[in-house]
């Protein structure tokens, strides 16, 4: 059975928290609705924060909404070294004694003593695609993908499964460009 799966590269970005919102954007602020993503209910905004790290900064980070519990800073390793944070690869959540940084908004600014990480790679699947594909939640897999001169397979990819996702694999942009991917480039899982 061919079980081919969507890669998807996933940007730098940042989620917040109900009250850095608040603190970066003013009180009561709602986040602004840019386009939808994959994942459903997920979306990226107008808004933006300059990340400042102990080396370096980024200037314009972009929010995913909706807002998160915790607000989670996610990098790649590449971003990591430059901004100078220890940034461990962590699942999306998994933020305890994960890498600190300071954020700034048009209204404030939140130093963050841990949430930023770089993402572990990842599938996004419904309990039915694990079950059509004879994968588990949490289970650690290997995606196989095809490129011009960049193929390769990925590694300790873990799959989350939720009815409420959309079978996709995400990796960062240091992994994308190791792979050569393209949007629209399908992977398949061994």
């Amino acid at each position: 059975m061919n079980k081919t799966v969507l890669l998807e590269t996933s940007a730098r970005h940042v989620h917040v928290s109900r009250e850095h919102l608040d603190i970066l954007f003013g009180e009561g602020y709602e986040l602004t609705r840019k386009k939808d993503l994959s994942q459903p209910g997920q979306y990226a905004c107008e808004e933006r924060v300059a990340v400042i790290g102990p080396k370096g900064s980024f200037p314009a980070v972009s929010i995913l909404g909706p807002v998160r519990p915790a607000t989670q800073l996610e990098i790649s390793a590449s971003d990591a070294r430059s901004l100078g944070i220890a940034a461990p690869v962590r699942e999306s959540g998994d933020i305890a004694g994960s890498g600190a940084c300071k954020l700034v908004g048009p209204k404030g600014e939140v130093e963050i003593a841990e949430g930023v990480i770089v993402a572990k790679r990842h599938i996004h699947a419904t309990p039915e695609d694990g079950e059509k594909y004879g994968i588990k939640d949490k289970e650690i897999v290997s995606v196989k993908v095809e490129s011009n001169g960049r193929s390769l397979v990925f590694g300790d990819v873990v799959v989350r499964l939720n009815p409420n996702f959309s079978l996709a694999m995400h990796i960062d942009t240091d992994e994308a460009n190791a792979a050569g991917c393209t949007p629209g480039m399908m992977g398949e899982i061994c």
